[in-house]
């Protein structure tokens, strides 16, 4: 049900369960990449499908995705999988960062923080339908890690977008919805996911700190 990338470090001081976009599943080159940069620093990485994806690779046919409340009941019953006595985060790709950021509203579940890599706020070309609505009942912080040109949301846009709550930030060179950058920027899609996976695992050490203190 789920695949680890376990921690190359002695004993893993945190667990992110990290879910898949809505066209592409767990074994994708990018949730496979992010997974590995990840666990290097000491996370214990963990990897689902929905099951409309699962059937789709059974079958050998592309399905979209159900429904958000189907979505949410599946990646809910993923989090009764996790491993017990190690601190909790979740997020995705794109959709899979929706879900999550929706999931920390309602699940009884001690997530610490969520993150999103590519968050979708609106789709292509319709920025006035923005994905946001739920931003306010995140109660644990929020973190999106986002390509500087993604066409769901742009650095210029997002300046510009009132928002029930603001997310944390961290801003990819001119990356696009999987952070990859064009050539004429200088920066690889490699370093870029690099850059990702070590503001991931920052994002989670300091939130580890501050959960402590708070204790």
């Amino acid at each position: 049900m789920i695949e680890w990338f376990k921690s190359t470090k002695q004993t893993a001081f945190a667990q992110f369960i990290f879910a898949h976009g809505a066209g592409a599943g767990s074994d994708s080159d990018f949730m496979q990449q992010m997974a590995k940069l990840i666990s290097d620093q000491g996370v214990d990485v963990g990897l689902f499908d929905f099951e409309y994806m699962q059937i789709a690779k059974q079958t050998n046919k592309r399905r979209p995705p159900e429904r958000a409340p189907k979505l949410l009941s599946y990646f809910e019953q993923i989090l009764n999988h996790i491993q017990p006595n190690v601190p909790l985060f979740i997020g995705g790709k794109s959709m899979g960062g929706r879900m999550a950021s929706m999931l920390a509203c309602t699940t009884e579940h001690p997530v610490l923080g969520v993150l999103a890599f590519g968050y979708p706020f609106h789709p292509p070309g319709k920025p006035e339908k923005l994905r946001t609505d739920h931003f306010a009942d995140v109660v644990c912080p929020f973190l999106v890690l986002q390509g500087e040109r993604d066409t769901f949301g742009t650095r210029e846009e997002l300046a510009t977008m009132a928002m029930p709550m603001q997310p944390q930030y961290i801003w990819l060179t001119d990356g696009d919805h999987s952070l990859k950058p064009r050539k004429k920027s200088g920066v690889t899609e490699l370093q870029n996911r690099e850059t990702a996976a070590l503001g991931a695992v920052e994002f989670i050490k300091n939130n580890l700190d501050s959960n402590l203190e708070s204790n």
